[in-house]
């Protein structure tokens, strides 16, 4: 699991400096394309792909290839190995 700072939207919490870490969960055979971006908070299902330049905005279900901005779902990925 990697660790993020999302910062506030409040004008009074950036004043103040605040800040919140969330976790980014990524699952197993995950391959994150050349200049992905994800989120805080976010997390990665099991077996997918996300091509190059994505923004990972929100969860990703196991099993899909996934590109954009925000990254939407582009294909279905076989989950071939047991």
């Amino acid at each position: 699991m990697l660790t993020t700072i999302a910062h506030p939207r409040s004008t009074r919490q950036r004043r103040q400096r605040l800040a919140q870490a969330k976790g980014v969960e990524i699952g197993n055979d995950v391959r994150l394309g050349a200049g992905v971006t994800v989120l805080a908070g976010v997390k990665i299902g099991d077996n997918v792909v996300v091509e190059a330049g994505a923004v990972v905005a929100q969860d990703l279900p196991a099993n899909g290839v996934f590109a954009g901005i925000p990254a939407r779902k582009i294909a279905d990925l076989a989950n071939d190995c047991g």
